[in-house]
């Protein structure tokens, strides 16, 4: 079969681990190296380094929950990366086994016979989990109005027939304004008319 990259990487993902296998194919030499690393910033460093060291110009992983972001987030740019879909991998004849993964992916890199997902440069990437924080902090502050009114509403306190947003008597007692002020430009012509 035809080599694709000469120096390449296949890397097996974990919560807490991942192994790499670096594959060598060159008219004067052919090896393989694996060793094990740990997931946090130092080990992913150090791993980088190893694979300069060796020359490697392209690595390969399988996209394993959300495990491959730290190593993607610090090999981007240091090298070619590709994100496998699993199911891909699975899908080409040979065995799969958990110990050979790692050298599995090189193999099947090195021939050039993975395809690589989508990955959103960085910055999409940022917008992304920014946009999604703001979708959960939104949805909570949604959850906690309607605790709010449920505790108001089991003392008999019935806020909800003067005010849709519970939430907004916690600006009445925060700021240090006359509450008729905040009060109006809060309930909007509504309340208006009710002194008018």
């Amino acid at each position: 079969m035809k080599v694709e990259y000469q120096r390449c990487c296949g890397i097996d993902v974990h919560q807490a681990s991942f192994t790499a296998c670096v594959s060598i194919k060159t008219e004067s030499e052919s090896r393989k190296e694996k060793r094990q690393y740990g997931t946090k910033t130092a080990d992913i460093l150090a791993f980088a380094d190893w694979l300069h060291e060796l020359g490697v110009t392209h690595a390969a992983m399988e996209a394993t929950g959300v495990y491959w972001k730290p190593l993607w987030n610090l090999l981007e740019g240091q090298f070619q990366m590709l994100l496998v879909n699993p199911q891909h991998v699975k899908a080409i004849p040979g065995r799969k086994t958990d110990l050979k993964d790692g050298e599995r992916i090189a193999d099947l890199l090195q021939h050039g016979l993975l395809r690589g997902s989508f990955v959103p440069p960085l910055p999409i990437r940022q917008l992304r989990d920014l946009t999604r924080s703001r979708a959960v902090l939104a949805q909570e502050r949604v959850r906690m109005a309607n605790r709010l009114q449920k505790v108001l509403e089991d003392a008999n306190v019935k806020l909800a027939s003067v005010a849709s947003d519970v939430l907004i008597w916690g600006d009445l007692v925060k700021r240090e304004v006359e509450p008729g002020g905040i009060f109006l430009t809060k309930l909007g012509p509504a309340r208006k008319s009710q002194n008018g």
